[in-house]
């Protein structure tokens, strides 16, 4: 018997949930049983939730310990033009996102209305916008990560919210399954000008560098550890919608491509796939992003700091990508 124990997420269709004794056993625990949590984030769709590794705070290492057991590569910053101040100072694998100096990442604004009618947390999209997996912009995309809460912002603010591509995929509607299977969606790198909302706002988009070359990712993605199939997709910011945001079909916001992405999209990100995480300090969460999505809320970033760590890891992106040059190191 393993001696980490997973239970099922609370308030949640998928996910797992781990409680620890402490960070530096918890580690050891899990080296000494490496297939441990990958098995277990696989059962849970891609999101496990792991709580009380308050002690990583203090000893950065332990997230980059647990981040090699997910697969043979952890991203070094410095090396994928990442901005600096978004870097760790002693550990290059880790990507600092705080509101405070000299990070100053700040938060989404709030939703418009910013609550539901029945005073909930807007989760469903377009309500909520900012619905993503890390780097879908580059081929082949990240496999997992790992985000960390040093510090945390108040209870019922800053919360990270995540969708379930898998069972998502697997009760769309027999007409959807059909209308995206063999799609490919076209994602680009924030900050281009081909954004969903750059277009609406008639920005001109930048000259893209050729390693910043839009790129196609299937709309359904394929497991390469399990088989199951998930959905693949962002929103606004991470796809290109002046040649897409869908592969072969009417381009531009006002295309047919963007009609299937937003229906697509809603029913991702509905209350049957979803789960809201409120964060404690030394919270874990490490999410799959061949099969997830996630989205960042607001938190009062005036009067409240919050820091948080992540570490992304390649490895198994599989056999689609194989034998590709990675797309981000074209010179």
């Amino acid at each position: 018997m393993s001696a980490i124990a997973v239970k099922p997420l609370p308030s949640a269709t998928f996910g797992g949930l781990i409680k620890t004794d402490g960070a530096a056993a918890f580690v050891a625990t899990a080296e000494a049983e490496p297939r441990r949590l990958s098995t277990a984030l696989n059962d849970g769709h891609g999101l496990l939730v792991l709580k009380g590794l308050h002690g990583i705070a203090g000893e950065p290492d332990l997230l980059l310990r647990l981040s090699r057991l997910f697969g043979s590569e952890v991203e070094n910053y410095r090396l994928t033009a990442t901005e600096p101040n978004l870097v760790h100072a002693g550990i290059p694998e880790i990507l600092v996102l705080s509101n405070m100096a000299p990070h100053n990442r700040m938060p989404p604004a709030q939703p418009d209305p910013p609550r539901r009618g029945d005073g909930g947390l807007p989760i469903q999209f377009p309500h909520r916008r900012g619905w993503h997996t890390d780097q879908s912009f580059r081929r082949p995309p990240p496999d997992i990560s790992l985000f960390y809460a040093v510090h945390s912002a108040p209870k019922g603010q800053g919360q990270t919210l995540y969708a379930d591509g898998i069972g998502a995929y697997e009760n769309l509607p027999a007409d959807l399954k059909d209308a995206v299977e063999g799609l490919e969606g076209l994602h680009i790198v924030p900050g281009s000008g081909r954004a969903e909302y750059d277009v609406r706002a008639g920005k001109t988009p930048r000259e893209l560098e050729s390693r910043e070359a839009p790129q196609r990712q299937p709309v359904i993605r394929v497991h390469p550890e399990t088989g199951t199939k998930a959905l693949y997709l962002c929103e606004a910011g991470q796809m290109d919608w002046i040649e897409g945001p869908l592969v072969g079909m009417e381009p531009g916001i006002h295309g047919d491509g963007a009609a299937l992405l937003y229906e697509l999209m809603e029913h991702y990100t509905s209350d049957a796939f979803t789960y809201a995480h409120d964060w404690d300090d030394g919270d874990m969460v490490i999410y799959d992003n061949r099969s997830t999505i996630h989205s960042a809320t607001w938190f009062d970033a005036e009067n409240h700091d919050r820091l948080m760590w992540r570490t992304t890891v390649w490895g198994n992106p599989g056999p689609l990508y194989d034998g590709e040059e990675r797309s981000w190191m074209v010179a």
